[in-house]
C-alpha cells in the first residue's frame, strides 16, 4: 500500500497572514510614494521648462542721460553723482591744451574695478591695484595698460548735456579726437 501525503489545509496561515499584510501595505505605500515623487519631479521639470519661457528682465539705467548744463561745470570741476547709478564720471578739464566737458567710465582698465575721485591728490584711484588716472583720464601709476574710457556726450536740443554710455572712445585709438567724445567749453 502507497502511503498517502496529504498536506494540511492551513500550514502556517495563521502565522504568515501578518507578515503578508504587513509587506501588501508596505508595497503599496512605496508604490505611493513613487508616483508622488515622480508627480513632484513632473511638476519642478515643467516649472523649470516653463521658466524658459518668461524672459529675463534686468532693470538697467538708460544708455543716454542728462547731466546738466555746461554752466553748471565750473573748470576743473569732477562731478560724483552720476557715478553709482551710470557708472559715470562728468569732468570740465584740459586735454591737451583745450577745456573740455568729457565723460569718463568709471572702470578701471586693468582688471574692471570701479575708481574712486580723489579730490585731495586730484586723480582717479583703482582701490583694486593702485592704478591712478589724471582728471583727463589717462594713466599715470599703477599696472593699468590704457586711459579710461570716454562716453559720448553732447548739448541736447533743451541746451543740457546729455551723456550716451552705448558709445565708447578709447584715447589710444585717437577716438578722444572725435568731437562726440567732449563738449568744448
Amino acid at each position: 500500500m502507497e502511503a498517502s501525503h496529504t498536506i494540511p489545509a492551513s500550514s502556517g496561515s495563521a502565522a504568515e497572514t501578518p507578515r503578508r499584510g504587513f509587506f501588501f501595505t508596505a508595497s503599496r505605500m512605496a508604490l505611493g510614494a513613487g508616483f508622488a515623487l515622480l508627480g513632484f519631479a513632473g511638476c519642478l521639470w515643467t516649472l523649470g521648462i516653463g521658466r524658459f519661457l518668461v524672459p529675463n528682465v534686468v532693470n538697467r539705467p538708460p544708455n543716454r542721460f542728462k547731466v546738466g548744463r555746461p554752466a553748471d561745470y565750473p573748470r576743473g570741476k569732477v562731478e560724483t553723482r552720476y557715478k553709482e547709478e551710470f557708472g559715470v564720471w562728468v569732468v570740465h578739464g584740459d586735454y591737451r591744451g583745450k577745456p573740455q566737458i568729457y565723460a569718463l567710465r568709471t572702470v578701471c582698465t586693468h582688471l574692471g574695478c570701479i575708481t574712486i575721485w580723489q579730490e585731495s591728490e586730484r586723480k582717479f584711484k583703482c582701490p583694486c591695484h593702485g592704478s591712478g588716472f589724471r582728471p583727463d583720464g589717462l594713466n599715470c601709476e599703477g599696472p593699468a595698460p590704457r586711459p579710461l574710457e570716454r562716453l559720448a556726450i553732447r548739448i541736447a536740443d533743451d541746451g543740457q548735456l546729455e551723456v550716451d554710455r552705448s558709445r565708447v572712445f578709447q584715447q589710444e585709438l585717437g577716438q578722444w579726437q572725435d568731437p562726440d567724445s567732449y563738449v568744448s567749453v
